[in-house]
């Protein structure tokens, strides 16, 4: 990525600089044939195609071109696009009229299924799908009975509510997930933290009063695919205050057009002790090397 970036900055420094310099008369970058503009822009990541866009007419020109974006887009991105809202045969006629730039820029946003349980997109530098489920996608034991578990509403998840843990023995939290995922390896992670938070006088204040039981045994995280890949790996929850993506383990896609279903656990089950405090948020599946937040990889 830095080798990509300084590349990146060092293009955009050429030809700025070079147009700067340019003699007046003289033939510059606006003569550059639009498709000799386009072999540039097909080795640069999205952003530094957007940016070069704004140099001139030739790389505006080329930036809007359908096989520069197809080329940035997941090989199985008509199958992705399918997910976008609106149905019926007019959203289809829609879609299908969608340059592959559109398509890029659609699938960047948040795309909701299993009635808004779950969402997709790309991220936006490189391409590549990234995933979150909710807690309400999740099968989690003690979710109905309000004297262990409640639904705690909160604009710090992209769900905008979370599942708060007040106690109890038998911990844990089960998910299931079919997707036809772009080749490549994927990293899976639970998003939760200790203690309860809320916003006092416009700060951010948390709560650990009911944070107990993690330090006695660690917590197990179990991932498999309808392949045969398969992950486990055990940690202690000892990070309160603060979000923290729990690593259950990696899996890797080979083809695009085939649905990979997953299953995926955490749990504490060892019955002779409670635990709570506990807010589980999601689960979340990047690129491998992809992360935006504190991750935590257990030992295997």
């Amino acid at each position: 990525w830095r080798r990509r970036g300084a590349m990146g900055a060092g293009v955009s420094s050429f030809f700025f600089g070079a147009a700067a310099e340019a003699a007046p008369g003289a033939a510059g970058l606006g003569d550059l044939p639009e498709l000799c503009a386009a072999q540039v822009l097909l080795r640069l990541d999205a952003p530094e195609i957007c940016r070069l866009a704004r140099l001139n007419h030739a790389f505006r020109g080329a930036a809007g071109a359908d096989f520069v974006w197809e080329a940035k887009l997941p090989e199985n991105y008509r199958h992705l696009i399918g997910y976008v809202e609106g149905g019926g045969e007019e959203g289809r006629r829609r879609r299908r009229r969608a340059g592959t730039k559109e398509i890029y820029a659609r699938l960047s946003r948040p795309v909701s299924f299993d009635d808004g349980t779950k969402e997709f997109w790309l991220e936006k530098s490189k391409g590549r799908v990234c995933m979150a489920l909710s807690s309400k996608a999740l099968v989690i034991t003690g979710i109905d009975d309000r004297r262990y578990w409640t639904h705690m509403p909160t604009t710090e998840s992209r769900f905008q509510s979370v599942a708060y843990l007040q106690q109890i023995w038998w911990f844990e939290v089960v998910g299931e997930l079919d997707f036809c995922f772009p080749v490549g390896t994927y990293s899976l992670y639970f998003r939760v933290h200790l203690g309860k938070f809320s916003k006092r006088f416009g700060r951010r204040v948390c709560s650990t009063e009911h944070v107990h039981g993690w330090n006695k045994k660690p917590v197990r995280f179990q991932l498999s695919t309808s392949d045969g890949q398969n992950a486990l790996s055990q940690c202690y929850l000892d990070e309160p205050g603060s979000w923290v993506l729990y690593h259950a383990g990696d899996f890797v896609s080979t083809n695009p057009r085939q649905a990979l279903k997953l299953k995926f656990s955490m749990a504490q089950i060892d019955c002779t002790h409670t635990k709570g405090g506990l807010c589980v948020d999601s689960v979340l599946v990047y690129p491998k090397g992809f992360q935006q937040e504190k991750v935590v990889t257990g030992a295997k």
